[in-house]
């Protein structure tokens, strides 16, 4: 047997000598490239972070800006409404004596006249002329009503540090009145979060796209409104994209910040209003955390270098190749733990526990430090030595050894994860949310554990902030219209109907206000409360906007049983909301559409459910309507129509036709009343009946009615110097013209525009136009009848006049419907009830004209009656101004065979 040389062992123990230090070479090589790894992942996580907080609270502020400016606009609106229709001097002093403007962020609500002075004001007194200011200069010469957001120009200097919101003001005939101006605290649109949440050097800022408005709020809570001492870059108003995050480097200037530091800019341009919503958080404080990650990997890294290569040298004199790695393997548990004890995360060695086959079925931890054993409830002890698999059972732990399995074949893997509610054994999880990098060190894993729950948090209630409606609760439009594709993806994958309810509250307006809009948010919170009762836990409801919600029902079965729920709301909505120990009556309009039948998309399917609701409202409120392609088409038909209305107003395509009023026994021609017809260039004389309608519901019958005032005194003149004998004209005015006030200026002006007496024309005012406030009506009468106007009360006794409304009114004449006269001959009732009227009439001083006399028959009862005068095909049918002057020439219209 061959002995083994003496210089064997020597050999050997140099090779192992060389071998280890070389082992503890690369081991410090694999350390430092996993410090460098992890602290690049930490920096491009924290920058991540930044960016996604940056985006979030830009959104998030310019919802709020959007909120707050929306709330300026409606109440900038209200005022130009009850300024304009009542010029009261001391109009803003009793609002704010009732409640209004009580705000510390009103600084001054005013009204300029047309001159540039100050007409009315509650907050401020300046003496100076504004009639040179920038705002003034460009309402003035603007035929615009929007609302105008800016600085105070250099004549406000007194504001400064306000926001200015004004809105033009206009006189009845649409011509410039004035400014109203709604000085409004700067710092109120950057109180959105305070200071410290958003971080050290950061900066909110809030810069007009169309104005010199620029308001910013840096870190310490200063408020700056001068563009000279200004932190955003110059350009900062005009980005390319409405929305978007950018990293702006540290270089002030055109591009760069004003002191230098470099931010991470998220901004938002606001859809409504042209204003765009910045947050910068400061970079450098994003990056603390990575910059101490950075630091601290180094410090530990290099206490294990310094071990390892100890460990090695250690190991090549002391040990064979056997006991060197088993000691080597231990130093190094031990290094990794001392070096990581003192760290915020958790630290774990784990090694792989193999079947007969060579494959991973679990892992034991074989070390880890104290912040990883209190994330699992225990100490450093009892944690060492156990199996993943026993700390999260089932579903995660098949999960998470899975995991493990990845990160030892691929040598790396980071994830975030939601941890399980509890831990094996007697532990309790002090973790919610962990992110958990795996790194292959040898035959095993070094885990590292980081707690992101406070992170995770924050991400969720940013979140919340985006999708939830900050007064009912639910969900806003931006979740719903999110949310609606994926529910229509599932309901389509599983053969189930989905139904959208478009819900519109009915006379929410007149609460809103009438008792302002602190009762009207209640309600509104109230009535959200009610609508969810009305559903079932699988069904989705939103705020779509206003005093709108819509509502997602799925799965259903039948349109019956879409209707039933629809119905349930309705009914629901008709009863009272208690608020404040009053009662306040609102109802609810329902349009509904159905999936795939009105629509593929969320989009359509809105549309067509908001069509069906105000198809419905047309017909009726308070009442339910399924989609119907007919409904849309005559929403686009009216649509149409009422454009052709406008333009017929600016093109004066209206004529009048005019239809006699005689003597009921001679036939002498008394007076005619002006009847208005649409003769439309290409598509002929369109009837009354399909035009009236539309005029009085979309409000055009206010600039249709100055039309026929005028033409109807222009047709008088021009008969006068024509020669011929003029009659009276009588002209209708509709209730909505008569209640807007005003009829009394139109009336005084086309009578001296055209030079015609007052006694040449007469109103015709509907029993309808009188329900209003009785003091203004009566004024408003008051006033036409000192023009030497005369008053008709026109198609008495299809509305609501009383004897004592009557007897109030003074009205000069009573025009009695043809439904009356159409009775007569028929039924004794009514010739009886037509004895009646005009008796009450001959009573109050008023003559009796009866409307629609179409035969002799007629005529005669009337005689016998007292009747006064007759108006109706038996006389004359309604005729144009040339054929009128025939029968002023005429005079006596009865033939032989009438005459008394």
């Amino acid at each position: 047997m061959t002995k083994p040389s003496a210089h064997t062992a020597p050999r050997t123990h140099r090779f192992l000598a060389l071998l280890w230090p070389a082992l503890a070479l690369l081991a410090c090589a694999a350390l430092w490239t996993t410090a460098v790894l992890r602290a690049n992942a930490e920096h491009r996580r924290a920058e991540d972070q930044a960016f996604k907080e940056a985006d979030a609270y830009a959104e998030a502020y310019e919802q709020y800006v959007t909120r707050s400016i929306a709330q300026m606009d409606q109440i900038t609106m209200q005022l130009k409404h009850s300024w304009e229709h009542t010029h009261k001097r001391a109009l803003l002093e009793d609002m704010r004596r009732d409640g209004m403007f009580t705000d510390s962020a009103f600084i001054a609500v005013s009204v300029i006249g047309r001159d540039g002075r100050l007409a009315s004001s509650s907050g401020f007194k300046v003496d100076a002329d504004l009639s040179t200011a920038a705002f003034f200069r460009q309402h003035r010469d603007n035929n615009s009503s929007a609302l105008r957001i800016a600085m105070p120009p250099p004549e406000l200097g007194m504001l400064r540090g306000a926001v200015l919101f004004t809105r033009r003001l206009d006189t009845l005939d649409d011509e410039f009145d004035g400014v109203l101006l709604m000085a409004v605290d700067a710092a109120y649109f950057t109180s959105f979060v305070s200071a410290p949440t958003l971080g050290a050097h950061s900066l909110l800022a809030l810069v007009g796209s169309e104005s010199n408005l620029r308001i910013e709020q840096d870190s310490s809570g200063a408020v700056r409104l001068d563009a000279r001492s200004s932190l955003l870059p110059a350009n900062a108003e005009r980005w390319p994209v409405a929305h978007g995050v950018q990293l702006v480097d540290a270089k002030p200037g055109q591009t760069g910040f004003g002191d230098g530091r470099a931010r991470v800019l998220g901004w938002r341009r606001a859809t409504a209003y042209p204003v765009v919503a910045l947050v910068a958080l400061s970079h450098e404080a994003a990056l603390v955390g990575a910059g101490a990650y950075w630091r601290d990997s180094r410090t530990y890294t290099s206490i294990a270098t310094v071990v390892l290569l100890l460990s090695a040298g250690v190991a090549s004199m002391l040990s064979l190749r056997a006991a060197t790695r088993a000691r080597e393997r231990d130093e190094v548990a031990r290094a990794y733990r001392t070096a990581t004890e003192s760290g915020n995360d958790g630290f774990y060695m784990v090694a792989p526990l193999r079947d007969r086959k060579g494959q991973i079925i679990d892992f034991r931890i074989v070390d880890c430090n104290e912040r990883g054993a209190f994330f699992y409830g225990m100490t450093r002890e009892h944690l060492v030595g156990s199996l993943v698999s026993r700390f999260e059972r089932g579903l995660a732990s098949a999960e998470l050894i899975a995991t493990y399995r990845q990160a030892m074949a691929t040598g790396f893997h980071a994830e975030d994860r939601r941890m399980p509610d509890a831990a094996g054994g007697d532990g309790q999880l002090n973790i919610r949310w962990g992110h958990r990098r795996l790194v292959r060190v040898g035959d095993g894993l070094a885990v590292t554990l980081q707690d992101i729950s406070e992170r995770k948090e924050h991400e969720v209630q940013l979140a919340r902030l985006a999708n939830e409606d900050s007064l009912t609760g639910l969900p806003n439009r931006h979740w719903f219209l999110h949310f609606v594709p994926t529910a229509l993806a599932h309901a389509e994958a599983h053969g189930q109907g989905v139904a959208l309810l478009f819900i519109d509250l009915d006379e929410f307006k007149q609460v809103n206000d009438s008792h302002g809009h602190a009762v009207g948010d209640r309600l509104l919170k109230a009535a959200a409360t009610r609508l969810l009762s009305q559903l079932r836990p699988s069904d989705r409801v939103a705020r779509f906007g206003g005093d709108e919600f819509i509502v997602l029902l799925s799965p259903f079965d039948t349109d019956e049983q879409v209707g039933m729920v629809a119905q349930r709301i309705i009914q629901a909505f008709n009863k009272p909301f208690q608020i404040d120990q009053e009662q306040h009556a609102i109802g609810a309009s329902v349009g509904i559409s159905v999936f795939p039948r009105d629509g593929k998309d969320a989009a359509t399917l809105i549309r067509h459910s908001d069509i069906a609701m105000y198809a419905g409202k047309n017909e009726g409120k308070g009442q339910y309507r399924f989609f119907d392609p007919a409904q849309s088409n005559q929403l686009k038909t009216r649509a149409r129509l009422r454009q052709r209305l406008l333009e017929a107003i600016d093109q004066r395509q209206f004529v009048l036709h005019y239809q006699p009023r005689v003597d009921t026994r001679s036939g002498e021609l008394l007076s005619m009343e002006a009847l208005l017809r649409w003769e439309h260039p290409q598509l002929g004389m369109i009837r009354p009946d399909e035009f009236i309608p539309l005029a009085e519901s979309s409000g055009l019958i206010v600039p249709i009615g100055a039309i026929v005032i005028d033409q109807a005194c222009a047709q008088l003149a021009a008969w006068a110097q024509a020669g011929v004998r003029v009659a009276p004209v009588s002209i209708n005015v509709s209730p909505k013209q008569f209640l807007r006030g005003g009829v009394r200026r139109e009336l005084a002006e086309a009578l001296g525009r055209h030079g015609v007496a007052p006694q040449l024309l007469e109103v015709e005012i509907t029993e309808s136009a009188m329900m209003g406030d009785q003091e203004e009506i009566l004024a408003e009468l008051a006033a036409i009848r000192a023009l030497g106007v005369k008053l008709h009360v026109d198609d008495f006794g299809t509305g609501y006049s009383s004897l004592s409304q009557l007897q109030r009114m003074k009205m000069d004449v009573l025009k009695v419907d043809r439904s009356f006269t159409a009775e007569l001959g028929r039924s004794k009732e009514g010739t009886v009830f037509f004895q009646a009227i005009v008796s009450m009439a001959h009573a109050l001083g008023m003559e009796v004209v009866a409307e629609g006399v179409e035969n002799a028959e007629q005529l005669a009862l009337l005689r016998t009656l007292g009747c006064n005068e007759v108006q109706g095909y038996l006389v004359a049918r309604p005729m144009p101004a040339e054929a009128m002057a025939a029968l002023l020439t005429q005079r006596f219209l009865f033939d032989e065979k009438l005459a008394a």
